[in-house]
């Protein structure tokens, strides 16, 4: 019986092993060759130094033609086996869409045991190597009839390893490589609008979480242009001056976390996640510094460090969250977005998960889901801002202005007119003053109700406005009399002004009801400022309030001078 259990488990690898070695298989029949998903198998040379002869007799282990290794498989062999099932000779071509982040590339062609074909690509010396086409490799090679063929392919990459190879007949060749990119061409485009937008903008604002939010975007448009192989698609160049770009990766969750301690204002309101936040900015900062020495070391860490990230900006958000920060939600949104798809992507990058679409772009599209949100985020806080600034403004105007006639009130008069005399001063300008008063207001009110007379201030206050400059300050100094300060009018100006008020408020009726309807008089003072009083704007006043006086005393509704009232008075 024993011996029974041990012949049958020897059966049972046996079978395995003959089950795996016949699934590695590919076979090629008479119809269209468009293989993107099939079994290969790949060997791990941890010495970096097997050649070709020495890898052939290795045990190679079954995976997929798309596949992920992580950062422990620096130098890997992949064998494709292809059974041409057909008696006519085929061309088929090779394709290694993700050759563009690797080091160094080899490809053996063998049949029949032989060696037929041995191609070595250097990266840093591949922009006019004949097989590279837009950061892919295309190995064209032909499957002898009813004969198996054995392409063995040598990634050397630079830190993480992930591969990908199809194969294609010249049709469906040609076709791969004008669809390919199409999607980070997208994805890009998306970034540099955003990057548009925010730099609109930072014009608007100056606000400095708009400029760590463009460097975040610049960095995040550089990874996804890098890490899926458009900067190789569009300016041919590969190797080691652009694998230097990929200190992106450490550059974009450096700008996303100072954005987030300015956007949020960590270091004043929220000094306990700030210092969460400080500690994974320091790490991150030490790896890119290490990155500028040695990338390759300093990005093998880089998938756990950003799992980390991830883990501590998720808890200060809920942190934030908890403590009812208004923007938080929205940036928890977004980034819960980003922290999903860069879940998918690092287990994909440490060979944790089978590549598939969703993985393998994880970074890409996280990125842009969180860089719409933080777009999102930013304009609303612009919006709460000038909110807010419109709700001071408000204030401002209603602690400036009267109630009822929504002119200036006499404090605001007071200090707006301080100004007003340093540029005449400055300008050697003349700088005038009216005083108004409403001609027997008081009856007004005694006969018809104070409602009465506050439709004949706000009714006055219309006219002044209407006959006055658009330069002139009016105010309501209390009462039924009225200030105005006329920049640039001197003497004879200013009594024209004057003159025109007295004669539109004479004019104009007021309305109080469908039966009546009032005619009122106002009487007028002018004074010129004199630059050379101590008070020259409270003495211009004075003066102008006994002219103003004396056109009362000589029978109202006429405007009268401060010097020389009987001579320069206009009846």
């Amino acid at each position: 019986m024993a011996h029974f259990r041990v012949f049958f488990s020897c059966f049972i690898m046996w079978a395995a092993c003959f089950t795996t070695q016949a699934s590695a298989v590919v076979n090629i029949g008479q119809d269209a060759v468009q293989l993107t998903d099939f079994k290969i198998e790949y060997f791990i040379d941890d010495l970096q130094s097997l050649d070709y002869s020495s890898v052939r007799q290795q045990a190679f282990q079954d995976t997929f033609n798309s596949t992920s290794l992580g950062t422990q498989a620096k130098v890997t062999w992949y064998r494709i086996t292809l059974h041409n099932s057909t008696a006519q000779e085929q061309a088929l071509f090779l394709h290694l869409p993700k050759a563009y982040h690797m080091r160094t590339l080899d490809i053996v062609e063998e049949r029949a045991d032989k060696l037929i074909d041995h191609v070595l690509i250097d990266l840093n010396h591949a922009s006019d190597h004949p097989l590279m086409y837009s950061g892919a490799v295309i190995y064209p090679f032909t499957l002898t009839g009813a004969q198996t063929t054995t392409l063995y392919v040598r990634s050397h990459v630079y830190s993480h390893q992930w591969f990908a190879v199809e194969v294609y007949d010249d049709e469906h060749s040609r076709k791969a490589l004008v669809g390919g990119h199409l999607d980070i061409a997208l994805l890009v485009g998306m970034m540099l609008a955003l990057m548009f937008y925010n730099g609109l903008l930072y014009f608007a604002t100056s606000k400095k979480e708009n400029i760590l939010y463009s460097l975040y975007l610049i960095s995040g448009l550089v990874w996804i242009a890098l890490s899926y192989g458009l900067i190789s698609k569009v300016f041919n160049t590969y190797g080691d001056h652009v694998f230097i770009l990929n200190l992106s990766v450490f550059t974009m969750p450096i700008f996303l976390l100072l954005f987030m301690m300015a956007i949020f204002e960590t270091r004043t309101l929220y000094p306990k996640e700030h210092r969460a936040l400080q500690v994974i900015l320091g790490l991150l900062t030490v790896s890119l510094l290490y990155g500028l020495f040695d990338i390759s070391g300093a990005l093998k860490p880089s998938s756990s460090l950003a799992a980390l990230m991830m883990i501590v900006t998720f808890s200060v958000s809920i942190s934030l969250y908890r403590k009812k920060d208004p923007l938080v939600t929205f940036f928890l949104i977004g980034h819960t977005f980003f922290i999903v798809f860069n879940g998918f992507a690092v287990m994909y990058y440490m060979g944790l998960v089978q590549p598939n679409y969703i993985n393998s772009h994880g970074v890409g599209i996280g990125i842009v889901l969180e860089a719409l949100t933080l777009a999102f985020i930013i304009s609303y806080r612009i919006k709460v801002l000038e909110d807010i600034r419109s709700k001071q403004d408000e204030l401002k105007r209603q602690a400036s202005t009267d109630p009822l006639t929504q002119l200036y009130n006499r404090r605001y008069f007071m200090a707006e007119s301080r100004y007003m005399v340093e540029k005449a001063q400055k300008d050697a300008t003349s700088l005038s003053v009216i005083t108004l008063d409403i001609d027997h207001f008081k009856a007004v009110n005694d006969n018809h109700g104070h409602s009465a007379g506050d439709l004949v201030l706000v009714a006055v206050s219309a006219v002044f406005q209407r006959y006055s400059r658009d330069a002139d300050l009016i105010a309501r100094f209390g009462g039924e009399e009225f200030v105005i300060l006329l920049p640039s009018a001197g003497h004879a100006e200013a009594l024209e002004c004057a003159e025109r008020i007295r004669l539109g408020v004479e004019q104009h009726s007021i309305k109080l009801s469908d039966e009546l309807t009032l005619r009122i008089t106002v009487s007028l003072g002018v004074a010129e400022v004199d630059m050379k009083q101590p008070e020259p704007i409270d003495s211009a006043i004075d003066q102008a309030d006994k002219a103003l006086y004396q056109a009362k005393t000589l029978g109202r509704n006429r405007v009268c001078a401060a010097e020389t009232y009987k001579n320069n008075s206009i009846v």
